[in-house]
C-alpha cells in the first residue's frame, strides 16, 4: 500500500506504448508482461539471427542471449528474467547481469518489498538458492523448491542430502531429504518434504514432511509433531501468534489442525488452502463437504452454496469481515462473496480485489473472447482485447486499468463510480 500512495492516481488515460512499433524492429515479440504500476511493459523480443532480449516500453536491452525466460516484474518495477548465453545461466535486473554465473537457473521469485529478487540454481557446488546474486555456500544435491522468509533476507528449500542410487528403495526408506535454512540442513532426514513455509518473524520454518510410506506430519524447525496422520497439506503460521497451522487427513476427514490439535471441531471431505485474515482473527480455507463439492468455510463454518468443478484460495476484505473467491460450477466461473455467487458467469474469471472499506468486490473476467471488469457482480466500462490484474486506488474511490486495444496497451486511471 505504501508504494501504491506513490503511484499516478489522477485520472486519466496514458498510451504506454504500441506492440506493432515493436513488431516492426524485431522478429518476434512475445511473452508480454506489465509493471505493477502500470507504467511499463516488457516482452521477449528475438533479432532475424534468432538472439533473444527483453524490451521495455519499445527499447530493448543492450545484449541479446540464446535463451531468456522467466520475464518479470518485482513489486517495486524492477524488470528481472533468467537468461542463458555460451551455455551459462543468469539473471539480469533491468538489464544488469549477477556475477554469478550458473549451470541452470530456474524458479524466480520476488521477496514480499519487492527488494530481494532469488532463484533457485545449479552450480560446481551443487543446488542451492541465490539471493540477489549471492549464492548459498554449501549446495545440495538436490532443491527442489524454496520459499522467502517475509522480509526476504532467508531462504529455505526442501533439501537431498544423501546420494541415492538408482532403485535404492531401502535406502529412499531411510530418509534423504530434509529442509535447508539458509543452507544449513535439519539434523532429520525424512522420507519426503513439501510445503514449507516460514513464520511472520522468519525465526521458524514448517513443512509437510512423510515419516513412513503412509505416515504424514508437520515438522516446525526438524522437530515433528507428536500426532501423526494419513496425509496432510502445506502448513501456515498465524500472523500473529506464531502457531502452525495445517490442513491434516484423519479417520474422520480432513481436518485443520494447530500444533498437532483440531481446531474447527469438525472434519470435510477434503480441506486446503487455509488464510488468515490481516488481523489474524479468523481463517477461511477450501473445503468440500460432500465428494463431488466444493465450497468455503469460515470460522469452521461452511458456505450454504457449494460448486462442482473448483473454488479458489480466499480472499479477505481489508476488515476481514468478508471473504471472497473464484468458483466453477457446470463449466462456468464467476466470483462467490460471503456465500452467495455473483448470477452473471463467464468464461474466465481472476482473483477477486476488495475496495479498503470491504463494500465492493472488482475483478477481471473474460467473456467471448474479451475482457472486462466486474464491479460487484456485472460488467462495468469497455471490453478489451487484453487485460492485466486491476488495482484499486489507497482511497477506493478509483481503478488503474491497464488494457490493449489491438496492439497498443494503455493505461487508464478511472474512478469507480464511472466504471
Amino acid at each position: 500500500m505504501g508504494e501504491q500512495q506513490n503511484w499516478d492516481w489522477e485520472v486519466g488515460e496514458k498510451l504506454v506504448t504500441d506492440l506493432s512499433e515493436w513488431k516492426k524492429n524485431h522478429a518476434d515479440v512475445y511473452d508480454e508482461v506489465v509493471s505493477h504500476d502500470g507504467e511499463k511493459m516488457a516482452a521477449i523480443v528475438k533479432d532475424e539471427e534468432g538472439g533473444l532480449t527483453c524490451c521495455v516500453n519499445g527499447s530493448p536491452w543492450d545484449q541479446n542471449y540464446e535463451k531468456v525466460y522467466s520475464v518479470r516484474f518485482s513489486p517495486d518495477g524492477r524488470l528481472a528474467a533468467i537468461t542463458m548465453a555460451d551455455d551459462e545461466w543468469t539473471t539480469l535486473v533491468d538489464g544488469v547481469a549477477w556475477e554469478q554465473t550458473f549451470e541452470y537457473v530456474w524458479n524466480l521469485q520476488f521477496g514480499q518489498s519487492g527488494k530481494v529478487i532469488a532463484a533457485q540454481v545449479k552450480g560446481d557446488e551443487g543446488y542451492g538458492i541465490c539471493l540477489d546474486g549471492k549464492t548459498w555456500e554449501s549446495g545440495f544435491l538436490q532443491i527442489r523448491d524454496y520459499v522467502l522468509s517475509p522480509d526476504s533476507t532467508r531462504a529455505a528449500g526442501s533439501a537431498q542430502t544423501k546420494e541415492l542410487a538408482e532403485g535404492d528403495i531401502f535406502g529412499f526408506l531411510e530418509g534423504v531429504w530434509t529442509v535447508a535454512v539458509d543452507a544449513q540442513a535439519w539434523d532429520r532426514n525424512f522420507l519426503n518434504v513439501w510445503g514449507l513455509a516460514f513464520s511472520q518473524d522468519g525465526k521458524h520454518v514448517a513443512a509437510e514432511v512423510r515419516l513412513e510410506n503412509t505416515v504424514y506430519t508437520l515438522a516446525v524447525d526438524g522437530k515433528p509433531w507428536e500426532s501423526v496422520y494419513g496425509c496432510v497439506w502445506e502448513p501456515c503460521f498465524h500472523p500473529k501468534n506464531g502457531s502452525v497451522l495445517a490442513p491434516v487427513k484423519t479417520e474422520s476427514g480432513w481436518v485443520l489442525a494447530c500444533d498437532g490439535k483440531a481446531l474447527w471441531g469438525r472434519a470435510f471431505g477434503q480441506l486446503w488452502r487455509p488464510v488468515f485474515s490481516p488481523d489474524g482473527s479468523r481463517i477461511a480455507a477450501v473445503v468440500s463437504p460432500k465428494f463431488g463439492r466444493w465450497t468455503m468455510a469460515v470460522d469452521g463454518k461452511a458456505w450454504t452454496k457449494t460448486f462442482g468443478d473448483a473454488v479458489s484460495d480466499p480472499v479477505f476484505s481489508p476488515d476481514g469481515k468478508r471473504v471472497a473467491a473464484i468458483v466453477k460450477d457446470k463449466n462456468r466461473w464467476t466470483i462467490g462473496v460471503d456465500g452467495v455467487p455473483w448470477n452473471e458467469t463467464f468464461d474466465m474469471v481472476w482473483k477477486p480485489v476488495f475496495t479498503p472499506d470491504g463494500k465492493r468486490v472488482i475483478a477481471k473476467v473474460e467473456k467471448n473472447g474479451k475482457y472486462a471488469l466486474a464491479l460487484n457482480g456485472k460488467v462495468v466500462g469497455q471490453q478489451y482485447d487484453g487485460m492485466y490484474d486491476p488495482v484499486i486506488g489507497p482511497e477506493g474511490d478509483r481503478v488503474l486499468v491497464k488494457a490493449l486495444e489491438g496492439a497498443k496497451y494503455y493505461r487508464r486511471v478511472v474512478m469507480m463510480g464511472g466504471l
